[in-house]
């Protein structure tokens, strides 16, 4: 079973004058704008770097639930945050690091079980197993 989903992006004019625009099949961005000045300057909209972190904080949401549920548990909240590092290197920039930040209320789990659970969805998830970079992982169960 293959699915596919899709976005596009289109992009005109110079690195940092240009303007762009993202979009998603499912309409959830529509023409969302994003630019030089919204990627290193800090201007409002969109940019690769927070899509990246949206993707694998909602793949690993997703993921751990699953996870738990194979081991008898379902969760009342997980809340995942995606940190995504882009460094300037050598030949350019590159996505240096992700941190994910979850914090979960689950009854009657142990710290221990829902840490392995968490370090074994944060290898298996499949934004996780598509990105070549560091993935650190702070999971706090409440």
């Amino acid at each position: 079973m293959t699915i596919k989903k899709s976005a596009s992006s289109t992009w005109s004019g110079d690195i940092k004058k240009g303007k762009g625009y993202i979009s998603t099949q499912s309409g959830a961005l529509d023409n969302q704008p994003y630019g030089f000045n919204t990627r290193f300057e800090d201007k409002p909209g969109s940019n690769p770097e927070e899509l990246v972190g949206a993707a694998h904080s909602a793949c690993f949401g997703m993921a751990l639930s699953l996870a738990l549920s194979e081991a008898g548990f379902t969760a009342e909240n997980i809340n995942t945050e995606a940190v995504v590092s882009l460094d300037e290197v050598d030949d350019g920039f590159a996505v240096t690091h992700i941190a994910l930040e979850v914090n979960a209320t689950i009854a009657d789990i142990s710290n221990e079980q829902f840490q392995a659970l968490c370090e074994q969805t944060k290898k298996g998830c499949p934004i996780s197993k598509l990105l070549n970079t560091e993935i650190s992982l702070n999971a706090t169960l409440k």
